[in-house]
């Protein structure tokens, strides 16, 4: 029996404004985010759980191929999970800036300053790491494809830093290579890919950061046709 569309669909509620209020809300959201820093000196004072939980429903409305939803977003403060978490990924980043990084790529992370040593993931007082799901697993062991897993985590992840950004806390994007470890110590199975480890705190009390500048807006965007 064939379902008529209407019945699984509902209203979409969608609140329009004028050109003036969007152009307000538009640039507020910009000069907010634009101040948004990776920092990578943090205060180990603690953060409110509720903050971070309530950033990761932010990120589960991100849109998904097929609203497969191929995210998990796996959150510790334990500091024996952190310093095991530490050792595995210097393990990696030892090995990236001694034999795997190309000098071309060495010389385009030096004005950054960063090195294979990783304090924060220990100073920082919560880690989260992300899952990308290329299968979905049911109950029952029963398997199914997920689509575009790789994008939607994505998006997934830039409203995860958005709202922890917009809630007052600080993160840093950490992707050791490879990042294979992360699944034994978040203990999440085989089916999930670690996509990203997320550092989330307050920067420290005299955090500096590199003199990096953003592209322009002429930069970045193009008009195709006419206006």
């Amino acid at each position: 029996m064939q379902h008529d569309q209407h019945d699984s669909h509902q209203p979409l509620v969608f609140q329009e404004q004028p050109e003036d209020e969007m152009i307000a809300s538009a640039t507020h959201f910009y000069q907010q985010m634009k101040r948004r820093r990776s920092v990578r000196d943090f205060s180990d004072r603690p953060v409110s759980l509720a903050v971070i939980e309530q950033a990761m429903l932010a990120a589960g409305t991100a849109p998904s191929g097929a609203n497969k939803q191929p995210w998990h977003f796996a959150l510790t403060t334990d500091a024996e999970v952190k310093t095991t978490l530490r050792r595995a990924a210097e393990l990696q980043e030892q090995r990236f800036y001694q034999r795997r990084a190309s000098q071309e790529w060495l010389d385009a992370l030096a004005p950054l300053g960063t090195n294979a040593h990783k304090p924060f993931l220990e100073k920082a007082p919560a880690l989260i790491g992300v899952f990308m799901q290329k299968t979905a697993v049911s109950d029952d062991g029963t398997r199914s494809k997920n689509y575009y897993p790789m994008e939607s985590v994505g998006i997934a992840c830039g409203l995860l830093i958005a709202a922890l950004h917009l809630s007052g806390l600080a993160t840093l994007t950490h992707t050791p290579s490879p990042m294979g470890f992360m699944n034994s110590i978040f203990k999440r199975p085989k089916n999930e890919k670690p996509y990203l480890l997320l550092v989330v705190g307050y920067p420290a009390e005299n955090c500096r950061l590199p003199n990096i500048s953003r592209k322009s807006l002429d930069a970045i965007h193009s008009i195709v046709g006419k206006p």
